[in-house]
């Protein structure tokens, strides 16, 4: 039953406190279970978010979120430069790090432009470009007649590949936000999918040393990179043409478009086969109530709800509002910069290094090194499906299981020193696979559940630009270390072992809260 505009508006108290804290429940949004249930700097986006989020559950898990899960995980299907670089060293004649150098600056580009864009023109404009831009310069590279021209592609493929919007996130009901951990399983088939094709192609078209090594006769990077550039335009054309993304209702509404914002969810229900009672007037009935009660202009500066998309520095310093805001947003830049240093360091060369300690013992092949990358692969589809249920234990939550999972990834860094033969060694870091994907897999969705939907674009740009400006530390720093010495690896497990503890400190644990 809809509820009345007068109801709308008797319920909605204006802020307790100093600290914005809306009345505990209300008819309209039910018991104030958010992360930010103790008061969030702008009551009026809180309190519609609460309504859409009420509105979401109401309509339930249906066809358009499973169909979006799938959608959503195109973009996890990113291109891995470590896969071609062993041949492309032998043709082209290059310190190895420089590939991966190029690779990192096109994610931190692509970081930067799409994370902030994202709270500018939304989310469907970098949804359904990026995959369009990895495409087709990774086509492109396939043809690549010397190092530059490759490391120049390869760095536009980066921009595409960089960026790391959630639209799963904005339709999902609380009760399945799970699923935004258990999304990065595409990731895990992707990287399946690429190590497969490049098993076959890598190992029986390459040249077997960096001897006469000529185009002719190392043509199978390229035929790689025209089967997963191909592959990757085939997976944006049906993003493009046959889903239609809906707008994040949550963004709509923080740049007012409230309107727009109910339109949305009647759209979502009727696509999932169901009906919705929201109206206009149910979601601005927040906004009209405190803005009546608010102090006058001269008393008060602050606008409680952005009226445009216009990037400012305001969807910065919403991060920053509060205290325990400015602490969360700050732990959370410095785990993605750590475990980005930790582990571009470690996973960039993993190619490369298998290649190397296995030819120490006589089995260093391209076939065994590429069987290996495919068996690592394998490793991270359990991963996934673990790290979604481990999310929701009770008193281990998402905080929880990231500090365990970094823990054993930084154990098994450690433990792979001590391999004195190709399998040993392979069985070292089937447990960082294992591991590490779990870690990402909540990394990945435990940063955007925290930031707000209004300013989650920004949180997840100030995010991934720490870790891509480490990650384009990381190969510097490969090119005056001597990879042949485990130190590296030492360095790695240490820094992902104390980005586990840092994990314990973030302030809010989004098990059983829903995002706004």
């Amino acid at each position: 039953m809809s509820l009345s505009p007068s109801l709308s508006v008797k319920s909605v108290e204006p802020p307790t406190s100093g600290h914005g804290a809306l009345a505990d429940i209300n008819p309209i949004t039910g018991p104030a279970i958010d992360l930010y249930e103790d008061g969030y700097s702008d009551p009026v986006y809180q309190a519609k978010a609460r309504i859409l989020n009420r509105s979401i559950q109401e309509i339930g898990m249906g066809r358009y979120q499973w169909y979006l899960f799938v959608v959503a995980g195109f973009g996890w299907f990113a291109f891995l430069s470590g896969l071609i670089l062993t041949p492309v060293i032998y043709e082209f004649h290059f310190n190895g790090p420089f590939l991966s150098l190029a690779t990192n600056i096109g994610l931190l580009v692509g970081a930067v432009f799409w994370g902030l864009g994202c709270d500018i023109w939304g989310r469907r404009w970098s949804f359904n470009v990026t995959l369009l831009i990895a495409g087709v310069f990774g086509l492109a590279a396939g043809g690549s007649p010397d190092f530059i021209t490759l490391a120049s592609l390869i760095a536009v493929v980066g921009v595409g590949v960089g960026a790391r919007p959630v639209s799963l996130l904005d339709f999902v009901p609380g009760s399945h936000q799970y699923l935004l951990t258990i999304l990065s399983i595409w990731w895990s088939f992707g990287q399946l999918l690429s190590s497969l094709i490049a098993w076959p192609l890598i190992a029986n078209f390459s040249c077997p040393s960096a001897e006469d090594c000529e185009r002719s006769n190392n043509m199978g990077w390229r035929y790689l990179l025209f089967a997963l550039g191909g592959l990757t335009l085939f997976l944006w054309g049906l993003r493009f043409f046959v889903f239609t993304l809906l707008e994040s209702p949550r963004f709509l509404s923080g740049i007012g478009n409230d309107a727009e914002a109910v339109d949305v969810i009647h759209k979502l229900a009727e696509f999932n086969g169901k009906t919705t009672t929201l109206t206009v007037e149910e979601l601005e009935a927040p906004g009209r109530t405190i803005l009546e009660r608010a102090p006058s202009p001269s008393r008060g500066r602050r606008n409680v709800l952005s009226k445009d998309s216009k990037f400012d520095a305001g969807h910065i310093k919403a991060l920053f509002a509060t205290p325990k805001m400015a602490w969360s947003t700050s732990l959370l830049i410095a785990l993605w910069g750590i475990i980005g240093l930790a582990s571009t360091l470690y996973n960039s060369f993993l190619p490369y290094l298998l290649a190397s300690r296995g030819a120490q013992f006589g089995d260093g092949s391209l076939y065994i090194t590429y069987r290996n990358q495919v068996i690592l692969s394998v490793i991270g589809v359990p991963a996934a499906i673990i790290a979604g249920w481990a999310v929701e234990i009770p008193f281990i939550g998402r905080k929880g299981t990231l500090a365990i999972a970094s823990g054993l990834t930084g154990v098994f860094l450690f433990a792979s020193t001590t391999a004195r033969t190709s399998n040993a060694l392979l069985g070292w870091n089937c447990g960082y696979a294992f591991n590490s994907n779990i870690m990402y897999g909540v990394l990945y969705a435990i940063s955007p559940e925290i930031f707000p939907a209004k300013d989650r674009g920004t949180g997840n740009g100030l995010t991934s630009t720490a870790t891509r400006v480490f990650g384009v530390m990381a190969p510097v720093i490969a090119l005056y270390a001597n990879l042949a010495t485990a130190v590296p690896v030492y360095i790695a497990g240490a820094l992902i072992i104390f980005a586990g503890f840092l994990a314990l400190l973030l302030p809010y644990e989004p098990r059983g809260k829903v995002s706004i």
